[in-house]
């Protein structure tokens, strides 16, 4: 089977990273979100994203202009009768993405692939709701998709290995390196990475160390590329904090119990990059 069409469901930050990455490694691609205008606002980022690739000098405006010519945005579901692979790209919330699953596999042709890229859930889960088990798999992403060049690749328990192959090898056409884990809360990358996170977190709460000494010391003592405030916001405290409580819950260890200045800080809307304000301000 060749994947030559593919939907992604969800025109956020990490949705439209995948659609801009898989239009410029030649797909057809349908950027879904239920409502048609943030679709289409999906598609107006990625053209800003590759106006300062042009401007740099990194594309032509040629191009640019048919990456873009193979995005199209829609809100209608039924669009994706016709993809040979669906990625949900929608909020880290296991109620809402199991009830697209249900979705997706009354629509879709039973050879299509469902795929997600799920922060922390299981895959094994969402597989269950759907008649098509074999065909349901993890491509978890990594924030900026066009930029960062790991998909972290988590087969559930009844994925099978030819859609296993069949997902690493379209990472591969997406200019990425597939590294396999198996299906745990968190898989191997937010396991690790968001306990450190909630560790600094604790940190400021605690007046261990200002913000800027807390990111300071990790990106000049441990040559991190950014802090891991800095990249809190980058990623979404929300986002953030949704994978800390599945962690939290699933393995019922205290050593993923979110941080109370974490949640203060969702609970004031102040999420990072995307609203303006997180642990800094963007404003």
């Amino acid at each position: 089977m060749n994947i030559n069409r593919m939907m992604i469901a969800g025109a956020g930050q990490m949705g439209s990273g995948i659609a801009q990455t898989a239009a410029a490694a030649g797909l057809q691609v349908l950027l879904h979100d239920i409502e048609y205008a943030r679709a289409v606002r999906g598609v107006e980022s990625i053209r800003t994203m590759l106006r300062r690739e042009v401007d740099k000098g990194r594309r032509t405006e040629e191009e640019a202009g048919q990456i873009i010519e193979r995005i199209t945005p829609t809100a209608v579901l039924g669009d994706a009768a016709g993809a040979d692979l669906v990625i949900e790209a929608i909020s880290e919330d296991i109620a809402v993405k199991t009830e697209l699953f249900r979705r997706l596999d009354a629509i879709c042709a039973s050879s299509t692939v469902l795929a997600s890229n799920t922060s922390s859930l299981s895959i094994t889960r969402l597989a269950g709701v759907t008649k098509r088990p074999d065909r349901v798999i993890g491509m978890h992403f990594m924030n900026p998709v066009p930029v960062m060049p790991l998909v972290e690749v988590v087969r559930g328990l009844p994925t099978s290995d030819e859609t296993t192959a069949l997902i690493r090898e379209l990472a591969v056409r997406l200019g990425k390196n597939p590294i396999e884990a198996r299906d745990f809360p968190g898989f191997v990358s937010n396991r690790v990475l968001m306990p450190m996170i909630n560790e600094a977190v604790f940190c400021l709460y605690e007046g261990v160390a200002s913000r800027d000494a807390i990111d300071g010391i990790m990106t000049l003592g441990m040559r991190h590329p950014m802090g891991p405030l800095t990249l809190a916001d980058l990623i979404g405290l929300d986002t953030c904090l949704s994978i800390l409580e599945v962690l939290h819950v699933e393995f019922g260890d205290s050593k993923y119990r979110p941080c109370p200045l974490l949640r203060q800080y969702v609970r004031a809307g102040w999420l990072g990059r995307k609203t303006g304000r997180g642990f800094y301000s963007y404003e």
